[in-house]
């Protein structure tokens, strides 16, 4: 479980391509100070289990096509930065919302328009996730916790587009995490609130 609250940016050093997975190692100072074999870390939002450690500031994970398929990491090449965070300890504070690591699918920055200390940037989502998101609610996006400032649905006859919603960064998060420099056109994962999910099966089972 995690809060979605960015420990640090770590950077991918190495990638094994496999037939149907990866095996990824990510440098993280901070993360992997304390980290063994079985921990749990959130990637880019995604729940991953430390396989090694290498050289005390480094560890490895595998990455199964479930996840790859669902999340943008198999988009990332050596170097790319990412975002990373521990699972969170029980007597630590909920800084953010209740994280599972467990992406629902991916969004596109539609645009970024920065104001004199902060910036909205505009995220479209797949439609079978819409109806997850609302104004002021959480959202986690590439892992950050993030509260949705604006909604907006596809227009009706129009292909090719989707819902949106859009986030207020602070210079905090720009300067802390990935979304801070991603380009409009760059894919992100996210995963909506896991309480509105439970609420949309309990009311189908009755």
């Amino acid at each position: 479980m995690f809060t979605g609250i960015v420990e640090e940016l770590g950077e991918i050093v190495a990638a094994e391509r496999l037939a149907d997975a990866a095996r990824l190692t990510i440098r993280g100072t901070l993360v992997t100070s304390d980290a063994g074999h079985g921990d749990s870390i959130a990637v880019n939002g995604v729940c991953l289990t430390v396989v090694d450690v290498v050289d005390g500031d480094k560890f490895t994970t595998d990455v199964m096509g479930e996840t790859l398929s669902r999340s943008g990491l198999g988009k990332l090449d050596i170097g790319a930065k990412v975002n990373l965070e521990r699972a969170a300890a029980v007597d630590s504070r909920l800084g953010g919302h209740i994280v599972q690591g467990h992406v629902d699918g991916t969004g596109t920055i539609v645009s970024r328009d920065p104001q004199e200390n902060w910036e909205v940037v505009r995220i479209s989502l797949p439609e079978n996730l819409a109806r997850y998101v609302v104004e002021k609610g959480s959202i986690t996006v590439d892992g950050i916790s993030l509260t949705v400032s604006g909604l907006g649905e596809a227009a009706a006859g129009e292909p090719g587009h989707r819902d949106w919603f859009e986030v207020s960064l602070i210079p905090t998060t720009r300067q802390l995490t990935t979304l801070g420099a991603a380009p409009v056109g760059a894919t992100v994962n996210l995963e909506v609130d896991i309480i509105a999910k439970y609420v949309e099966r309990l009311q189908q089972r009755g």
